[in-house]
């Protein structure tokens, strides 16, 4: 019989509202680490990208997105069900991000 203890929701204790991104760490080991994103609305700053040492792959379960890929003339709209992998050192942004409902992302990285 499974542990219960190890059951979780990916869409519980979700804050009504955050005035920042939220990142939850799900599990963690030495070669790849789950999480949680949820976005209300919010986008990467100004002038940032994100150049991550490990590869990743994203799946947008609710909301909608949009992201920007360093060199890269037209952005990315995404919806439920969409995914994508994201090289280690591929420099990314997010534009946008739908306001007034929950963006929720399952991203997991990983040394390939």
């Amino acid at each position: 019989m499974p542990d219960k203890k190890n059951l979780g929701n990916i869409f519980s204790d979700i804050p009504d509202r955050s005035a920042s991104e939220i990142f939850d760490s799900l599990f963690k080991s030495d070669s790849f680490h789950i999480e949680r994103i949820v976005s209300q609305g919010q986008a990467s700053e100004p002038g940032f990208w994100y150049d991550q040492d490990q590869d990743e792959w994203v799946l947008l379960l609710s909301g909608a997105a949009t992201l920007m890929f360093e060199n890269q003339g037209e952005p990315l709209d995404m919806k439920p069900g969409d995914y994508i992998h994201i090289p280690a050192h591929r420099k990314h942004r997010v534009e946008w991000t739908s306001p007034g409902e929950n963006t929720v992302w399952l991203a997991i990285h990983y040394t390939a």
